[in-house]
């Protein structure tokens, strides 16, 4: 796009912060008026239709002002997302509720998707942090009943699964036992691809449980395979852009068909650094319900040990300079949190 002179940039950035508080297109007598800017209406009416042709802006209607495209909204977070900075007493309050809750993961995460719905007013998403590799510590294998045995797979870090499986022939608890001894001193702190590469065992019941214990860690290790929190979903349906239900119902649709967000955010933040942001605008062209929306993300957690994601959806015209640092700070957070639980510090 052509580069913008100092007076559009600074008209473009008050047309879309007016936008974003009044939900109504602004035209060049209000930015004359309302912020006291030595230019004529005829001038500011020029500048904000070469904004337009440039495809910053658009016109709803013949006599109606402008409002932002989305590649307006992307050049305005573009501008204020590494200076907007969330409001000392703001912080100190989100510090406070963070510190005051017990030391229970469950916890910090409902508080996590709360306090992000209520700062920003749109809807949250938590996934609870998960391990990047999970590392073997131990498996226990309990006989029940016939052919059935319960596996107790335990990963460093604390984290536990468990399965049922059904083995071709019944199998002693001590034949149990001594397997799981053996996979036990085989195994202790290996991570999953190390274990893939271990040659074929001779014993076949040792052989099998390994193979199930490797697709139990690669399946928990999927970046987004955490559960997910979600909190604020009136917040959206109150905006005017989703007075219309069908758009409103396409985009809270992801909220309902978790495989779809966790793909979403599989999509996009895998590859993203700790504590880095990504705002998707207008789904990107990819995600058909959300071309109303915009949605800010951020990983968090400690490198190569465990990591979640969480963000905020709301409307386009969302309110960035608050979404942004928020999303931020939070990330930081249970970053900082994740830390104290994984290292004991």
């Amino acid at each position: 796009m052509p580069e913008l002179t100092e007076r559009q940039k600074t008209l473009l950035l008050l047309i879309i912060r007016d936008y974003i508080e009044s939900a109504q297109p602004v035209g060049s007598k209000r930015l004359a008026e309302h912020y006291h800017i030595n230019l004529s209406s005829a001038t500011i009416r020029n500048e904000m239709g070469a904004l337009t042709e440039m495809g910053y802006l658009r016109q709803p209607h013949t006599s109606a002002g402008r409002v932002p495209t989305e590649e307006g909204y992307r050049y305005f977070v573009s501008q204020m997302m590494h200076n907007a900075e969330l409001p000392e007493t703001i912080q100190q309050t989100i510090s406070h509720q963070f510190h005051q809750s017990r030391a229970d993961m469950n916890q910090w995460m409902t508080l996590a998707a709360s306090v992000l719905a209520y700062q920003s007013q749109g809807v949250s998403v938590v996934i609870a942090p998960h391990a990047e590799q999970s590392r073997y510590k131990h498996v226990e294998l309990i006989s029940t009943q016939g052919r059935q045995v319960l596996m107790v797979l335990v990963m460093v870090g604390g984290e536990v699964s468990q399965q049922i499986l059904t083995l071709a022939e019944p199998v002693s608890q001590e034949r149990l036992s001594q397997t799981a001894s053996r996979l036990n001193g085989l195994l202790a702190g290996l991570p999953s691809d190390a274990i893939a590469a271990l040659p074929t065992r001779s014993d076949a019941l040792d052989q099998d449980i390994l193979t199930l214990i490797l697709q139990d860690m690669r399946r928990t290790a999927d970046p987004v395979s955490g559960e997910i929190y979600t909190d604020g979903l009136t917040n959206v349906l109150s905006e005017p852009e989703f007075s219309d239900s069908d758009e409103a119902r396409r985009a809270l649709k992801l909220f309902e068909e978790r495989s779809t967000l966790r793909d979403l955010l599989a999509r996009t933040t895998t590859n993203s650094n700790i504590g880095g942001l990504q705002v998707l605008i207008g789904g990107e062209g990819e995600w058909e319900e959300l071309r109303q929306c915009s949605i800010v993300l951020a990983r968090y957690g400690v490198p190569g040990m465990a990591t979640g994601t969480l963000g905020v959806l709301g409307p386009m015209r969302m309110s960035y300079a608050k979404t942004i640092p928020t999303v931020r700070y939070v990330a930081g957070l249970l970053s900082d949190l994740v830390n104290d639980t994984i290292t004991g510090e």
